[in-house]
């Protein structure tokens, strides 16, 4: 079925409304027109570099260029794909457990410790469902310190989860009656690594190593940039094109303003950095800078600048945002990052003034498996739309990932979705790369 066959989700996607689009359907034609040296770098690459069990991409469509600016290796919106698409996120999970483990028949999901966040809980129920409709036997080790049996928790879309609590004996994790030789993290370990995952013989993947505890944003856009270089190189294009510029600063204590001059100084280098991107490719719109926690999801620890001054002005409400992340871990060290517009928005039906929209494009192993539209009615391009007030709209475009349709225009829905499934495989390449270091 292709989405010519989804008449109802046809009139609910998001349109580009800039007079800026055209450079962006250059970009999209210059991949459709080298899509199969593409694919077959692609294919290369991932024989030299597998990827991670899984990911999300949050990407920024400025109509001038595309770009990632955030990936996750712990994705939990997998209740927001288009349910549709859910065969091919089952396809994708088979593929990439009989990589991981071909002798696994069950699977323990290690998950966050929510029970309230009824959308992380949808979430899990969903990823428990592709992994038993893969072929494998699923339970949820929770660790949740307050767990002493198992808790059955019955969720607004009628579905119901089992929660019970992680046990360990010797080396090895697992529940009651239940150790299988795969855990699953969804767990970004933001606060660390518990003692119970600590030194397993079983294989847990994404490996502990990948929390936030330990991974770097600023490593992670560091490989980023290299996967583009040899990227842009192969389609004869400007990186900038598809990559936010970065700089990475050292300690930082926001409430003490301890390592403020060196931030100030950063963000007034990249600032004049993207300014000069921008008279070179004739973009007439002021540039800005996003501070950034190093490590850490949710949205949190993000801050948005458009000159030096205002770091400095900055108010004790802002500065106490800047001073933790999730679970109240310290910030002590910020990414500096290229501030990427995103000139799409959500109007259903095309109709109306719509509401700023970012795509987040979801991958398993390696496969673009589907995504969905951030949004926000109350933010504008220049502002982070991962915040409270957010909602998402799925968008069935796992298909078109992969297949983009000769004789359309590059904007048309397949041909702006290959767009948006090849940077973010090249986002995660790189955290392919990550992985890869961990093993040598």
């Amino acid at each position: 079925m292709g989405v010519q066959d989804l008449p109802a989700q046809r009139e609910a996607v998001p349109h580009l409304t800039t007079a800026l689009r055209g450079p962006l359907l250059t970009l999209e034609r210059h991949f459709l027109d080298r899509q199969a040296a593409i694919e077959a770098w692609f294919r290369e690459q991932w024989q030299r570099t597998p990827a991670p069990f899984y990911a999300s991409v949050d990407l920024r469509n400025a109509g001038f260029k595309l770009a990632p600016v955030d990936t996750n290796l712990f994705p939990a919106g997998f209740n927001n794909l288009a349910p549709a698409f859910l065969p091919l996120c089952v396809q994708a999970a088979q593929a990439a457990l009989e990589r991981l483990c071909p002798e696994a028949r069950g699977v323990l999901v290690v998950p966050e410790s929510h029970t309230r966040n009824v959308h992380y809980l949808e979430s899990l129920a969903t990823l428990q469902d592709i992994l038993a409709k893969a072929g494998y036997l699923v339970r949820i080790g929770s660790l949740l310190p307050d767990l002493e049996g198992p808790r059955e928790l019955e969720l607004p879309g009628g579905r119901r989860l089992c929660l019970e609590p992680l046990r360990r004996r010797g080396d090895r994790v697992g529940v009651e009656g239940f150790e299988p030789c795969l855990v699953l993290l969804n767990h970004d370990l933001a606060g660390g690594v518990p003692e119970i995952l600590q030194g397993l013989a079983q294989r847990i993947t994404p490996p502990v190593a990948m929390g936030w505890a330990h991974r770097s944003k600023g490593e992670h856009f560091a490989l980023y940039r290299e996967v583009v270089r040899e990227f842009a190189a192969l389609v004869d294009i400007d990186p900038w094109l598809i990559e936010p510029l970065f700089l990475r600063c050292g300690e930082i204590d926001f409430a003490r303003r301890e390592g403020e001059d060196c931030l100030v100084r950063n963000v007034e280098q990249l600032l004049e950095a993207v300014r000069r991107k921008y008279e070179a490719h004739g973009i007439r719109r002021e540039p800005f800078v996003v501070v950034k926690a190093d490590a850490g999801t949710y949205g949190m620890g993000v801050l948005m600048v458009r000159s030096p001054e205002e770091l400095r002005r900055l108010n004790r409400r802002q500065r106490s945002r800047m001073r933790t992340t999730k679970g109240g871990q310290p910030i002590t060290r910020v990414l500096l990052q290229e501030g990427v517009y995103t000139f799409e928005t959500w109007a259903p039906g095309g109709e109306g003034e719509g509401a700023v929209a970012e795509p987040v494009v979801y991958l398993i192993d390696h496969f673009v498996v589907g995504g969905f539209y951030r949004v926000h009615r109350a933010r504008g391009p220049d502002e982070n739309l991962n915040a409270p007030g957010m909602a998402f709209e799925p968008l069935a475009f796992a298909e078109p990932c992969n297949t983009p349709e000769a004789g359309q225009d590059p904007d048309a829905r397949p041909n702006r979705f290959y767009a948006y499934g090849v940077v973010a495989r090249l986002a995660v390449l790189a955290a392919a790369r990550e992985l890869a270091r961990l093993r040598t």
